[in-house]
């Protein structure tokens, strides 16, 4: 255990020297600290990307999901594709022909300042809160998890050590991210996505040892290698991949934290296969995180776990021995710094040139917007601890409760409104600024009232229902008026054959992979 905790240890300090290597200097401009001077090739945009959307919810959480639902789960990881695709090929080209620093300034110039300022608030709340805070919690579940009897000190019982944990872990990040600004988030998450790998393998491996090899997983665990679950299903039926795919529309084509890497690439070509190839790893990430969740299942049939958001931390302790399993860690940690970097310096973007730079004061001088960008992260540091000891409450109340589900079904009130916005600006031809804001708010409140009414309904069917519902109220007068720009040229930049054949590959793998394992 000393042995593994001395691994981890080295582990942060090796981030934290990297990342303080990267700082910047006091008189840095608005692009360098918040878009690394648009500078990234693909391999950088590739990894950070990926680095940053696996978190530590990932190898918890949806391992947990894994091993009561089987490959089922692995559908939110390869369903990324189809957003992928489309961000790459029409939605990040636009962004990169305008320049923009932020998405809310290509919807300010669509769809009006409103619609922008009212994005850029609803996203700035839900990463600030909700992502950073359940990051955050994760974090400090595993810490306490795996190496209890050494963090025993910082509190008498669980949920204690867990906040104290939650403060920790939080500061650490947003050190560094502080310091160096895109920059060190880069530089940080390409080690971090190389440690995540390494481990993820070592996991695979330990689990398909333990079960006896691949062929067990459909001997023993038949019920679970299935992407498509019955229609009834509660949590992830096969109805629910029209909401699903649509959801991907805007975390991969209108997300601040993810596409800040691909707003920060050298020209459209490292921007389409930076995105591309990240499409590609994940499929790994189905393997190192997916997979291993189901072996246990099958490795634990005769005496399943009570919590199944412990069975990551369950193969790390039972099938995996000291010294590689604080390698194993690492990757999980890796995980988790790399998306909490990414956050705050996602929000801190959003905040300082959305915000204050665009309404609170306009005549900013660039030494005055990055350091109100440095003060955000220090205030976001602070809202994430404090939902994160949010979190710590609702696990406790209820520790057979799988957070994986609860928190996309929370994100996805704002997230369907996101999916309007991004359509309505990049499909339609000047449509109603007034209308789109009005349909962006309902959207919430549609959210809620199908939850109400209809409680039954599960939350993938009930996004697609209130996408499509709200798109079509600024639709259908759009299209009577002034029509949509599916027939224009140049909205689909394909200039490249490299991107084009990566991106014919990821489809049919992508439909591939639905017919082999419906």
């Amino acid at each position: 255990m000393a042995l593994d905790a001395g691994i981890i240890l080295a582990y942060f300090v090796l981030i934290m020297v990297i990342g303080v290597r990267a700082r910047v200097r006091k008189d840095v401009g608005t692009e360098e600290y918040f878009l690394s001077s648009r500078s990234l090739t693909w391999p950088s945009i590739a990894m950070s990307t990926i680095a940053t959307n696996i978190h530590a919810n990932h190898f918890i959480a949806m391992a947990g999901s894994a091993y009561v639902y089987g490959l089922a789960q692995a559908n939110l990881e390869i369903n990324a594709i189809f957003g992928i695709l489309v961000a790459a090929f029409i939605f990040v080209p636009l962004y990169l022909r305008m320049r923009v620093v932020t998405i809310t300034q290509f919807f300010e110039n669509k769809l009006g300042a409103k619609v922008a300022l009212t994005y850029s608030i609803l996203m700035i709340v839900l990463y600030s809160l909700l992502y950073l805070g359940t990051a955050l919690f994760f974090a400090a579940y595993t810490i306490d998890g795996v190496f209890g009897d050494l963090v025993g000190f910082l509190g008498s019982t669980r949920a204690t050590r867990l906040c104290v944990l939650i403060v920790l872990t939080g500061v650490f990040s947003a050190t560094y991210t502080y310091l160096g600004g895109l920059r060190a988030v880069v530089r940080t998450d390409i080690v971090q996505l190389g440690l995540l790998v390494v481990g993820g393998l070592i996991t695979l491996g330990a689990t398909i040892h333990h079960l006896g090899g691949w062929s067990n997983l459909w001997r023993l665990t038949p019920h679970l290698m299935h992407l498509h679950l019955p229609s009834d299903h509660d949590t992830i039926p096969w109805t629910g991949l029209f909401g699903m795919l649509l959801l991907n529309l805007n975390y991969w084509g209108a997300n601040q934290v993810i596409l800040q890497r691909a707003l920060a690439a050298k020209n459209v070509r490292h921007a389409q296969i930076g995105l591309l190839v990240g499409g590609a790893l994940k499929y790994l990430m189905v393997l190192i995180i997916i997979v291993p969740g189901i072996a246990l299942a099958g490795i634990h049939r005769a005496e399943p776990l009570s919590d199944p958001d412990r069975a990551y931390l369950t193969i790390v302790t039972e099938l995996v021995p000291t010294g590689i399993r604080g390698l194993v860690l690492c990757g999980l940690f890796a995980s988790l710094m790399s998306t909490l970097d990414s956050v705050y310096n996602s929000v801190a973007t959003l905040w300082s040139i959305d915000i204050y730079q665009r309404h609170l004061r306009p005549t900013a001088s660039e030494a005055q917007v990055v350091r109100t960008g440095k003060r955000a992260i220090m205030a976001t540091l602070i809202s994430g601890v404090l939902f994160g000891f949010v979190v710590v409450y609702v696990k406790f109340s209820d520790p057979t409760f799988a957070l994986t589900h609860w928190f996309n079904e929370l994100s996805y009130y704002v997230k369907n409104g996101f999916v309007l916005v991004v359509l309505a600006a990049v499909f339609l031809v000047k449509p109603s600024r007034r209308l789109v804001l009005f349909a962006l708010l309902f959207s919430i409140v549609l959210t809620y009232l199908f939850k109400v009414g209809l409680p039954e309904m599960n939350y993938f069917v009930r996004s697609g229902w209130v996408i499509v519902l709200t798109f079509a109220v600024v639709a259908l007068p759009t299209l009577r008026r002034t029509g949509w720009r599916f027939s224009e040229a140049g909205l689909v930049v394909a200039p490249y054959r490299s991107s084009v054949r990566l991106g014919l590959a990821l489809a049919i793998s992508l439909v591939a992979s639905h017919v082999i394992f419906h």
